[in-house]
């Protein structure tokens, strides 16, 4: 196939390109309109922050939520985000109604990515009329970004792992 070069683009229609038109195998399926883009990720918002987020309103003391770790005893004991409320997302009914305030807004946190803790402890909560978001990336993030956790015998430890910091030029990620 001979394809030309020119530096007006030959295809002037505003329509995203039908599936299978491009060569890229990102836009093998076009974007979404803006409209709908721009909804789709409103409610991608709705449900989800990050540990940057979570940090920087923690440390404001006054975040305007409840930060909930819903991992095993064991994981919680190794190392938790400060302020955090231990609720393994196994048990999470029953204590829920008594250690949470339905009129304030949950995060929920698991171990990292790979687990959907996080995700079944939102359910949960929603389903009890919570207002509730995951916060992404877990625990695991969380250590990576550097941010203090506390673990059972009370230690503050604010390294982060070294296995699992991520080398970095500045401290803030810029998104």
């Amino acid at each position: 196939m001979n394809q030309q070069l020119s530096a007006a683009p030959q295809h002037t229609s505003s329509a995203p390109a039908a599936t299978g038109d491009s060569p890229s195998a990102v836009l093998a399926v076009p974007p979404a309109p803006p409209a709908e883009a721009a909804a789709l990720l409103r409610a991608a918002l709705a449900r989800h922050t990050d540990v940057s987020d979570v940090a920087a309103d923690l440390a404001t003391g006054t975040p305007g939520f409840t930060l909930v770790d819903s991992r095993s005893t064991a994981a919680w004991d190794q190392g938790h985000v400060p302020g955090a409320v231990h609720l393994p997302a196994a048990s999470i009914r029953a204590p829920a109604a008594r250690l949470l305030d339905p009129a304030r807004p949950v995060v929920t946190y698991c171990w990292g990515p790979g687990c959907d803790g996080a995700t079944r402890a939102a359910l949960a909560l929603a389903e009890r009329g919570f207002r509730v978001k995951e916060m992404l990336g877990g625990f695991e993030y969380w250590v990576r970004e550097g941010f203090p956790y506390d673990t059972a015998d009370g230690r503050r430890t604010t390294a982060p792992d070294p296995l699992t910091a991520p080398v970095r030029d500045a401290d803030d990620c810029g998104c």
